[in-house]
């Protein structure tokens, strides 16, 4: 973790990375907005789970009015479909997430003296949108694959365990139940990790070693991830949290997010 002077006027740190301690209430308030500015995109996170509880919703469709095998038929035809809408909601999500991101590099520019054009254009932006979008298109098919797995499983153990027709029809309806669980997560997850990933690739452009965790310092937050707030975080060293290794926002419905932490 960054060390920061005790008190206004006190011994700066030695730290490179570390940042100047605001001298008034008012610049501190003003110096977490601004570090707040990287926090995930709020508003591309609902226009994406809107658009995937869409799918989420259609599956739901085909299992209600559909038989059994019907239905897994239906949803691999639906997933043959899919790929093009899924790629289309990918990329407008990214819009949405690289639109957030700019906007706090613009200000990060402004106080740095930094050219935006190089920031925008950085090495690795270009990758990281990629990658991310070809993740999501996974993602989104895997709601519907997922599903005609599920239910193709479901009507093998039928078959050997001799389930009644209302006992499967009953199982078969809370695949719809857990595809939209999934469509929550998936956009919240994701959304999170694309602004982690931008963020990433435009800081070490400009030589950041690593980042200050943020949380959303609420009661949702866990207890592993609040432990973290305010920790300094090396960009090739991820914290492995709860089992799992990864930077702020790459978690499963994580709301945290990485400060950059910046060369004066």
């Amino acid at each position: 973790m960054a060390n920061k002077p005790d008190a206004p006027g006190g011994i700066a740190p030695a730290s490179p990375f570390a940042w100047k301690q605001p001298w008034a209430w008012a610049d501190a308030a003003k110096s977490r907005s601004d570090a707040s500015a990287f926090s995930p995109s709020r508003t591309a996170e609902k226009r994406y789970a809107r658009q995937l509880k869409s799918v989420a919703g259609q599956i739901r469709h085909i299992l209600a009015t559909s038989s059994p095998a019907d239905a897994e038929r239906l949803l691999r035809e639906y997933d043959k479909v899919l790929e093009p809408w899924a790629r289309q909601t990918a990329a407008t999500m990214m819009a949405g997430v690289q639109r957030k991101n700019a906007q706090a590099w613009r200000a990060v520019a402004g106080r740095m003296g930094r050219d935006m054009r190089a920031l925008m254009g950085a090495p690795g932006v270009g990758a990281a949108v990629q990658a991310a979008i070809a993740d999501n298109v996974s993602l989104i098919r895997s709601l519907v694959v997922g599903a005609a797995d599920d239910v193709a499983e479901l009507i093998r153990e039928s078959l050997v365990t001799g389930t009644r027709a209302e006992d499967l029809a009953a199982r078969i309806a809370e695949v719809g139940e857990v595809s939209e669980n999934r469509a929550r997560t998936i956009a919240r997850t994701e959304v999170s990790k694309a602004g982690t990933a931008l963020t990433r690739a435009r800081a070490e452009s400009i030589g950041s070693e690593g980042y200050i965790w943020r949380t959303a310092g609420d009661a949702d937050t866990r207890d592993s991830h609040r432990a973290m707030e305010g920790v300094f975080v090396r960009w090739d060293s991820p914290p492995t949290l709860d089992g799992m290794t990864g930077h702020a926002g790459d978690f499963p419905n994580c709301r945290c997010y990485p400060e950059p932490v910046l060369r004066s």
